[in-house]
This record gives structure tokens, C-alpha cells and sequence, in this order.
């Protein structure tokens, strides 16, 4: 099912995210819906909070595959590169954001197995991007040169 993506102004887009306290089927189909969303709507990554719902869930596409994130925590970071991101909460806006290069990440999967993923190049800025939106904070709040550009389907 499409949901309904928050837009930028939305008070749950500014709230700090409460951990996932059980996995069952419910949940199992709101990462199917968050998916699905993010793909309609020709995006990398969707945060729970995107979609009205404030907990710790993110799903991620950025080329090799579907992850589903669940609780996630950064558990280590190295470099840094500043590169233009946009976001499906505030359409056609983009702006300049440094994050870090690598990251590992741990995280409970769709079926509460806890899993690590080492990423880099984008997969590494999506995961950085989603989990800033489950502590409140928006591509937005820390991006330079923010440009508009109409027509953008993001």
C-alpha cells in the first residue's frame, strides 16, 4: 500500500523516534508499505517517521538490494565527503551535506535477528540520512547551499 509521505513542518518529522519493542506481522507490513512507498515515489531510502509512524525504522534501496533496519545504531564512522543530497519530505529542495564516508551499522532485520552492514559511497549517506530523521533532525537543518528546482519529482 502507498502511504502518505510527511512533509517538511510536520511535528512527527521532529521527533526523537522510540525503539521498536516487538516485531510481528504488523510491522513486517509497514516495512512492505515503507518500501513500496519509497519505490512509487523514486527514492533511496524512507524513515518511519516519514510516513507518520515515530519509531526506529528505515528501509533503504540504493542499488543493491532492499534493507530493512530496525533499531539501527551507527556503531562505527571513518572520513568524511560532502555530497548533494535531497529527501521525499521536502520535494525539490537539495543542498550540500557531510557525512561520514563509512559507517558500520547494527540493526535488528524484519524477523528480529540482530545483523551489521559495513557501507560506503551512497548506501553509507542513505543510512546516515534515515537515521537522522529517527532523531528528528532533517536533511535541511544541515545542508549548504540549499537550491530549489522545480519540476523534481523528488
Amino acid at each position: 500500500m502507498i502511504l502518505d509521505i510527511k512533509k517538511a513542518g510536520d511535528p512527527v518529522l521532529k521527533e526523537v523516534c522510540a525503539p521498536v519493542k516487538h516485531i510481528d506481522k504488523s510491522l513486517r507490513a509497514l516495512l512492505d508499505d515503507m518500501a513500496e512507498t519509497m519505490r512509487k515515489a523514486d527514492g533511496v531510502g524512507i524513515a518511519a517517521p516519514q510516513i507518520g509512524k515515530a519509531i526506529r525504522a528505515v528501509v533503504i534501496d540504493a542499488g543493491d538490494g532492499l534493507h530493512e533496519l530496525i533499531n539501527p545504531e551507527i556503531t562505527f564512522k571513518e572520513g568524511t565527503v560532502k555530497e548533494t543530497e535531497g529527501c521525499l519530505s521536502v520535494p525539490n529542495y537539495y543542498g550540500e551535506v557531510q557525512r561520514f564516508a563509512r559507517v558500520k551499522v547494527k540493526f535488528l532485520n524484519r524477523w528480529g535477528k540482530q545483523k551489521h552492514l559495513t557501507a560506503e559511497g551512497l548506501l553509507s549517506r542513505c543510512i546516515q540520512h534515515e537515521l537522522d530523521h529517527l532523531n528528528g533532525q532533517m536533511f535541511i537543518d544541515i545542508a549548504e547551499n540549499l537550491t530549489y528546482r522545480e519540476g523534481d519529482k523528488k
